[in-house]
């Protein structure tokens, strides 16, 4: 991230834009599972509020330093932090009830990789778990915010169809102007054949 999407990440006025309007649109309705993994928390003002709604909670962050600061804030709390690739996460295969990812999907360095990482939460995701989140729309603002920083926009019109290449069902996305949420689920284990 830039300096100004640092500030911008790490301010009070996003924590209460997360708390007041993000989390609770992104999340009404959802059943995340106690068991939940957060994707690209960055500066923790999503992970802050997700700690008190599930019992357990693992962040995986690939920017070191942000991991750090993020396992330093959740000392002694039901979250722990991870510094890895979400690409190719060290989890085994339905390790957990829910998945989620706020805004971070753009910093994910290409459409391939997007999807890889689509794929490898569907992967650590149990059956009927849910994978949800939101990500922001493109404008000239949206890129010029972004200079000399990551970006590659999701479409939430082709996002869809994205998913279930991925693995996921019953998928849902719902755009507003400047972002889009959305809420797929992996499908049950297919009953055995008697």
């Amino acid at each position: 991230m830039n300096i100004c999407h640092r500030w911008v990440c790490s301010s009070r006025g996003w924590k209460r834009a997360v708390r007041e309007r993000l989390l609770p649109w992104a999340l009404a309705e959802v059943e995340l599972g106690r068991n939940v993994l957060e994707i690209g928390p960055g500066y923790g003002a999503t992970t802050e509020l997700l700690q008190k709604q599930v019992d357990r909670l693992t962040c995986v962050e690939v920017d070191p330093q942000l991991a750090e600061r993020l396992r330093h804030q959740s000392l002694g709390s039901n979250v722990t932090v991870r510094c890895e690739d979400g690409t190719a996460m060290s989890f085994p295969s339905d390790a957990f009830d829910g998945a989620v990812c706020f805004t971070m999907l753009h910093h994910v360095p290409s459409v391939t990789l997007q999807d890889r990482l689509l794929a490898e939460i569907a992967r650590v995701l149990r059956p009927g778990g849910t994978f949800a989140g939101t990500d922001s729309r493109g404008s000239r603002a949206f890129t010029f915010f972004h200079l000399f920083d990551t970006l590659v926009v999701v479409d939430p019109l082709t996002f869809p169809e994205r998913l279930r290449s991925a693995g996921f069902e019953d998928v849902h996305v719902d755009a507003r102007p400047r972002v889009f949420r959305f809420r797929a689920r992996k499908p049950l284990a297919p009953s055995a054949c008697v």
